[in-house]
């Protein structure tokens, strides 16, 4: 078997664990990894240090004209991704992208349009479609076990550690990251878009935000020189993890970039509690909400049939989503009786969904029968969805959904 030249852009945590210490370790027989890239030069070092001494670049376009690489993996900053999938579309790659694929409509169709010209492939990274628990439901409705689905409630709580995270760091500006309706709720969109199999038609969204961000209360500048340690319930010492100390701390020096930046500084604009209404093409509708600073972390959503009704959800440790219970579904038939499903449990990021998509993406070979590798129409609905409703907020209004279907070859 021919192995395929890969060269990655971005060289944090996410970057780190999930693609390149698994390229440079299980996935070597499918993947011959010749460089990494990122704008801070010691990220970019120490993520090679830890993956064989993999070359590194410091400049984006040299590493494209020198690998020639086949694939490039994209796991930078959100608002940044589409220059890097545009310009290696353009040099003949194909490209895996961290989720979202991007931040904004123009960004989406730009990406859209670059694919169709270039004839390569963009593919996002929408790991809880390969989750165990996530794939026996797409099982059950595509088998018809609930008939027809007519309608689908989903809340997802963040809590007050993983869910303030997002507020220390570059996502807590609506211009890096689309907010958590685009940033978070990617996920969410994109399972939904793919259990009910339709395209998102309209919605109205309300957010705002409530806990996060400029309150009027004493802060400081960061965690690390702050004097309200002692009464903040959000301080974080990020000096006391190794790994964010030599990829943030120790790396800051480079481009000024805090990790732990106060989550009341008066920049944080983007809404920590947030609610969707939505309605697909083929009639489905959709009731979201999320919130970032729930007591736990968890999620739960019913699923509302011509034949039935799906009860699913769970509550998690970690953000890597280690179910503290066994995850179970529960369906309700129409006669009055239910049942219980159990799926086992997962080792693993994400439910488990990290590995199997890592597989489905290197390794390829995989049979696809529930249609879990996502291709850039999907990284574009999950992201539109988010994006108007950002817009919708800011409006006031319901708005359609961007149909960019002629745009995808």
């Amino acid at each position: 078997m021919t192995k395929k030249k890969y060269v990655i852009v971005g060289a944090g945590g996410r970057s780190l664990y999930m693609f390149a210490k698994p390229m440079a370790t299980e996935l070597q027989e499918y993947v011959d990894f010749k460089g990494v890239f990122d704008t801070n030069q010691t990220r970019a070092r120490l993520l090679s240090e830890e993956c064989g001494r993999v070359p590194v670049y410091n400049d984006f376009h040299h590493m494209l004209g020198e690998v020639k690489p086949d694939v490039v993996v994209v796991a930078t900053t959100d608002y940044t991704h589409h220059q890097y999938i545009i310009e290696s579309l353009e040099a003949g790659c194909d490209v895996v992208s961290e989720k979202p694929m991007t931040i904004d409509e123009e960004k989406t169709r730009a990406i859209l349009e670059a694919e169709r010209k270039s004839g390569k492939k963009v593919t996002v990274t929408f790991n809880l479609r390969f989750a165990p628990y996530f794939s026996k439901i797409k099982e059950l409705i595509m088998s018809g076990t609930i008939g027809e689905v007519h309608h689908v409630h989903l809340e997802w709580f963040l809590d007050r550690d993983h869910g303030a995270d997002y507020f220390r760091r570059w996502h807590s500006e609506m211009k890096n990251s689309g907010g958590l309706l685009v940033h978070k709720s990617t996920h969410h969109f994109d399972i939904i878009n793919w259990w009910v199999d339709s395209r998102p038609k309209q919605l109205q969204a309300f957010g705002a935000l409530q806990v996060y961000g400029d309150q009027g209360q004493p802060k400081g500048e960061r965690c690390m020189t702050c004097e309200y340690t002692a009464t903040c319930e959000f301080y974080k010492d990020i000096t006391q993890d190794p790994f964010m100390t030599k990829y943030y701390a120790e790396a800051e020096h480079e481009d000024g970039y805090w990790r732990d930046r106060c989550v009341f500084d008066e920049r944080v604009d983007i809404y920590d509690t947030m609610s969707v209404n939505l309605q697909y093409e083929n009639g489905v509708f959709l009731n979201y909400s999320l919130v970032a600073y729930s007591p736990y972390e968890g999620w739960r959503a019913t699923i509302n049939g011509s034949k039935g009704r799906l009860e699913v959800g769970n509550i998690y440790r970690d953000a890597n989503m280690s179910a503290v219970g066994v995850d179970t579904i529960k369906h309700y038939k129409l006669d009055g009786t239910s049942e219980l499903i159990e799926v086992s449990a997962q080792i693993g990021g994400h439910g488990g969904g990290d590995a199997k998509l890592r597989a489905a993406i290197f390794a390829g070979g995989v049979e696809d029968p529930l249609g879990q590798q996502a291709d850039s129409l999907a990284g574009a609905y999950s992201c539109l969805i988010g994006a108007t409703a950002n817009r919708s907020i800011a409006e006031g209004k319901l708005l359609q959904v961007p149909d960019f279907r002629l745009l995808h070859h």
